[in-house]
């Protein structure tokens, strides 16, 4: 019963933010052999959807509306 949601926990917790990591990591080693492309700016956005998606939220203010 508890399995399911620990994998969905550890899923969440460790592996994305480590895949999105890799995926930087990969796109910097591009980009400095062949220079910036689309592929590297698209690996680069979505690494960074990633982080934003299952990554740690950026704080928001209180009283800000329109976001």
């Amino acid at each position: 019963m508890f399995f399911p949601l620990i994998r969905r926990y550890v899923l969440m917790a460790v592996a994305i933010p480590l895949a999105a990591a890799g995926v930087r990591k990969l796109t910097d080693v591009v980009e400095e052999r062949r220079g910036p492309s689309r592929s590297t700016r698209l690996l680069r956005k979505g690494a960074d959807t990633l982080q934003g998606r299952f990554g740690r939220q950026k704080k928001r203010g209180r009283f800000v509306f329109g976001r």
